[in-house]
C-alpha cells in the first residue's frame, strides 16, 4: 500500500481542473445495463471506484472499452451473459449494488451480493428492496445475496421513501424507466447527481419529470437507446479543493467547478473569512493569511451542507479562531477522522452526532491513518497547514474518489510525495 508524505506550510496558488463526478459516474455506468445499444460516457473520472465498476460490468458480459488515461468510457451491454454480481466484487464498493435495478428492469431477474464499502454507518439497502417489491418484484435474501425476480416485468408504483435516500432514489428511478406504467417517488432525494442521471436516462428515451424536486415521476418505456453523455463536474472534489485552498491560503481557481451546486459550502466559507468568487470558468478561492473564523455546520440532505464535505470542513475548523460545532445528520459513525485530526494537535470532542471543534493556532505534522474516502482527504488538508511533515497511510481510500490528487495540489505549490506505506 502507498502513503502520502506532506510537508506543510505552503500556500496554494494556481488552477485545478475539476474532474467528472464520482457519485454520478458510477450510477451512469450501471445505467448502461438498461439498453442493448452502445453508451459513451465522457468526462469520466479515472478512479479506483470507477475502474472497479467497469470490472464488475465486464463480469456481467458488458463490453467495456476504457483505455488507461482516457476520460471516455464506452460500454455495450448488448449481450448480458450473467445476472449475478458476486460478493468478492460488491463487498468492496457500495455503488456496485446499483446493478440490481437495471438488471431487474431489463432482464427480469438478478442475484446481487449485499454491499460493503466505507465504515461510516450501516446504510442498509431496505429502501431499495422495498421499492422493487412495491413494483412487483419477488425478493429473497439468502446467504448474503439478494435474489430478485420480476419475470413478467416491473410495474409502476407509488414509492414513499421514509428518508430522502440518494441511493434509493437513483436506483428506483433507473429500474422504473423500463417498468409498465408510471412510478412516483415521493420524498425523493434532490442531489444534483440525481438530475445528472435523469438527464442521461432522458437522452436514452426515458420519460422522467420532477428530478431535483421531492417528487419524481417516471413513465415506463419499452426500450431505451444508446447515448453519448458527459458526466457532470464533481461538486465534492471542487468543495474539497476549495477547503484545501482556504486552509493553506493563497489564490486557486477551481476550473469547471459547479458553483450552483456548491451554494451551501461557499456560504460557509465566506462566513469563515474566505473569499469565494464565482467566475465564468469556475470558482476562485482566496485567503490572504488572515485567520479563519469558526463557523457551525449542520449537515443535511441537498441543498443543505453535504455530508461528503463534513470531514474536510472539520479539518478547516481545527485552525479557526473560536469554537465551532459540526452536526452530522445523515450517517452515524462518520466522525472516525476526529481522533486522527487530534493527532495533529487539534482539539475535537465528539458526543453522539455532534463534534465540537475548539480552534487552535497551529497544527503539527503527524503519522495518521485514513479511515474512509472523505475522511482521508481531511487528513491531507490538515497536513497542508501543519508544521513539519505528515504521513497519511492507507491512501487507497483516497484513490477511490480523487483523481490525481497530489499532482493537482503540487501544481499549485503543495509538497506531497507518494511512497510505500509503513504498514
Amino acid at each position: 500500500m502507498d502513503k502520502l508524505t506532506i510537508r506543510g506550510g505552503h500556500q496554494l496558488n494556481g488552477k485545478i481542473r475539476i474532474s467528472g463526478a464520482k457519485n454520478s459516474a458510477l450510477k451512469l455506468m450501471a445505467a448502461a445495463l438498461l439498453t442493448d445499444e452502445p453508451v459513451e460516457l465522457r468526462n469520466m473520472p479515472n478512479l479506483a471506484d470507477s475502474r472497479f465498476m467497469a470490472r464488475l460490468l465486464s463480469t456481467l458480459g458488458v463490453d467495456v472499452y476504457w483505455p488507461q488515461g482516457d476520460s471516455t468510457c464506452r460500454l455495450n451491454a448488448a449481450n448480458i451473459s450473467s445476472t449475478i454480481a458476486p460478493y468478492d466484487l460488491v463487498r468492496k464498493m457500495r455503488a456496485t449494488f446499483n446493478v440490481l435495478g437495471p438488471l431487474l428492469g431489463r432482464i427480469g431477474h438478478a442475484t446481487v451480493s449485499l454491499p460493503g464499502g466505507c465504515a461510516i454507518g450501516a446504510r442498509p439497502v431496505n429502501f431499495h428492496l422495498d421499492a422493487f417489491e412495491a413494483m412487483g418484484a419477488d425478493i429473497v435474501i439468502e446467504q448474503g445475496y439478494v435474489k430478485a425476480a420480476a419475470i413478467r416485468g416491473l410495474n409502476g408504483a407509488i414509492i414513499d421513501l421514509p428518508f430522502p435516500s440518494v441511493g434509493a432514489t437513483e436506483h428506483t428511478m433507473m429500474a422504473a424507466t423500463l417498468a409498465k406504467g408510471t412510478t412516483t417517488i415521493n420524498n425523493a432525494a434532490r442531489e444534483p447527481e440525481i438530475i445528472d442521471i435523469a438527464n442521461m436516462l432522458k437522452a436514452m428515451g426515458a420519460k422522467i419529470e420532477g428530478e431535483g424536486t421531492s417528487t419524481i415521476r417516471i413513465e415506463g418505456v419499452d426500450k431505451l437507446k444508446g447515448v453519448s453523455y458527459s458526466v457532470m463536474p464533481d461538486r465534492i472534489e471542487a468543495g474539497t479543493y476549495a477547503m484545501a485552498a482556504a486552509a493553506a491560503g493563497g489564490d486557486v481557481l477551481l476550473e469547471g467547478a459547479p458553483a450552483a451546486e456548491m451554494t451551501s459550502l461557499l456560504e460557509h466559507l465566506r462566513k469563515a473569512g474566505v473569499t469565494a468568487t464565482v467566475e465564468d470558468n469556475g470558482v476562485r478561492i482566496q485567503r490572504n493569511g488572515a485567520r479563519l473564523k469558526a463557523v457551525d455546520v449542520d449537515v443535511q440532505p441537498h441543498p443543505g451542507f453535504a455530508t461528503d464535505l463534513q470531514a474536510q470542513f472539520m479539518a478547516l475548523m481545527t485552525v479557526a479562531d473560536g469554537t465551532s460545532t459540526i452536526t452530522e445528520n445523515i450517517f452515524e459513525n462518520r466522525f472516525l477522522h476526529a481522533p486522527e485530526l487530534n493527532r495533529f494537535g487539534a482539539d475535537i470532542r465528539v458526543q453522539g452526532k455532534v463534534a465540537t471543534v475548539h480552534g487552535v493556532d497551529h497544527l503539527v505534522g503527524a503519522p495518521v491513518m485514513a479511515t474512509d474516502l472523505r475522511a482521508s482527504v481531511s487528513l491531507v488538508i490538515a497536513g497542508l497547514v501543519a508544521e513539519g511533515e505528515t504521513e497519511v497511510n492507507r491512501i487507497y481510500h483516497l484513490d477511490r474518489g480523487f483523481e490525481n490528487l497530489e499532482e493537482k495540489l503540487n501544481a499549485c505549490g503543495a509538497r506531497i510525495e507518494r511512497g510505500a506505506d509503513t504498514e
